[in-house]
């Protein structure tokens, strides 16, 4: 992929840029907001200077900015150029390996998205006194497409869009696809007996047992946020990581210096959920805080003990966000053993637009049977649900 491009009309321009530095702390954060801190400056910033996002990583960094006629910055997109698709979680490595065995050249290809996080959120920024926000959002899509033509890429991709952004994507021409993820939904719970009386009988004597079993085993438990993580938590939170990931992948996208740079850059934000053993570290599951969301991300454990991965990543998560008065936590996908537990099925929307005729062709097909797939499966899941007769969670 060659240099930063620009796209240009005679109402707005776009600028790729290789490192969200050269736009700045207060440019960004201008329009990312602080709802999302996945979108915030301190977290993509990290995320390049620790190492994990660069190009030896298949990540090339091409942020996006568009400009108003006058030169100010109206929005921004988190842009990377991509020569694989690892570190995404909405796979297209099927339509990649058929464009190729047709003869087309899938990779390189545009991701907008944040690494590593499966995380829905904003992913056309805009700075908030827009006059035409809705108009703006369309206009940076639509100039992204046009960047990845000159470029002469196959395809871009929006992933984990949030409902504003979907929007414009899909306007500006991008096929949706849905997916699905499990969230739990703070419905103006004081404590968390107030959420176990919602559900049935039977998971509600079920999780209790749980809880109970994970709290009688001889571990600790503490909530650290900010400042209050050391060096030495977040050297104990890394074996965690790397042992989880050498169980199901083999191969960390985080390097050990991106973890404190987090705690540093995002403060209180930074939620870690650790668990000891005689005052040794032995788990520890790492959240981050929004305006009105606990978002869960990694989790790792050195040891065997009986629902400790429920207590720390999913109880103590509803207790956190019951004491904070957050609206949901969102705990990722993978995983119908979440349902039983509180966290229902929700969609996740991602935007894609792909260059070539007849690949798009093939797509628009695959996701429109891939959607009405998934609304059968989430109609099955929700037979699950926990809860009693009449409430929601």
């Amino acid at each position: 992929m060659g240099e930063p491009e620009t796209a240009s009309s005679s109402d707005w321009s776009l600028s790729l840029h290789a490192s969200i530095h050269e736009i700045g702390a207060e440019a960004w954060d201008a329009c990312a907001g602080a709802d999302n801190p996945f979108v915030s400056f301190g977290f993509l910033s990290a995320l390049e200077d620790s190492g994990s996002v660069a190009d030896r990583t298949g990540w090339l960094v091409r942020h996006a900015v568009l400009r108003a006629p006058d030169g100010t910055i109206a929005a921004l997109a988190p842009l990377y150029g991509k020569s694989h698709s690892w570190g995404e979680y909405v796979f297209d490595q099927s339509w990649a390996r058929a464009y190729e065995a047709a003869g087309g050249r899938y990779y390189p290809k545009f991701v907008c998205a944040v690494p590593f996080s499966p995380v829905p959120g904003p992913r056309l920024l805009l700075r908030p006194d827009l006059p035409d926000p809705k108009g703006v959002a369309q206009a940076l899509a639509s100039a992204l497409i046009q960047a990845a033509a000159q470029l002469g890429l196959s395809s871009l991709h929006a992933n984990f869009c949030d409902a504003d952004s979907m929007d414009a994507f899909t306007e500006a021409g991008y096929l949706p696809r849905t997916g699905i993820q499990y969230h739990w939904q703070n419905n103006g719970y004081a404590m968390f007996d107030d959420f176990l009386a919602a559900l049935s009988s039977r998971k509600r004597k079920s999780i209790r047992k749980e809880r109970s079993a994970a709290q009688s085993c001889g571990l600790t438990f503490s909530t650290l946020r900010g400042d209050q993580i050391t060096r030495e938590d977040w050297k104990a939170f890394y074996r965690f990581y790397q042992s989880t990931i050498d169980r199901k992948w083999g191969s960390a996208y985080l390097t050990e210096r991106f973890f404190p740079m987090l705690s540093e850059r995002l403060g209180d934000r930074v939620v870690l959920m650790m668990a000891h053993q005689d005052g040794k570290a032995v788990a520890g599951a790492l959240n981050l805080m929004g305006t009105d969301a606990l978002f869960g991300r990694n989790w790792g454990c050195e040891g065997d003990w009986p629902f400790l991965h429920f207590e720390l990543c999913y109880y103590r998560a509803i207790d956190f966000a019951i004491e904070n008065r957050l609206v949901r936590v969102e705990a990722g996908a993978q995983g119908e053993h979440k349902i039983q537990r509180g966290y229902l099925p929700t969609f996740t929307h991602s935007a894609h637009a792909i260059l070539d005729p007849g690949l798009r062709q093939a797509v628009a097909a695959f996701v429109e049977e891939e959607r009405a797939a998934m609304e059968t499966e989430a109609a099955e899941l929700l037979t699950l649900s926990p809860y009693r007769h009449g409430e929601s969670g």
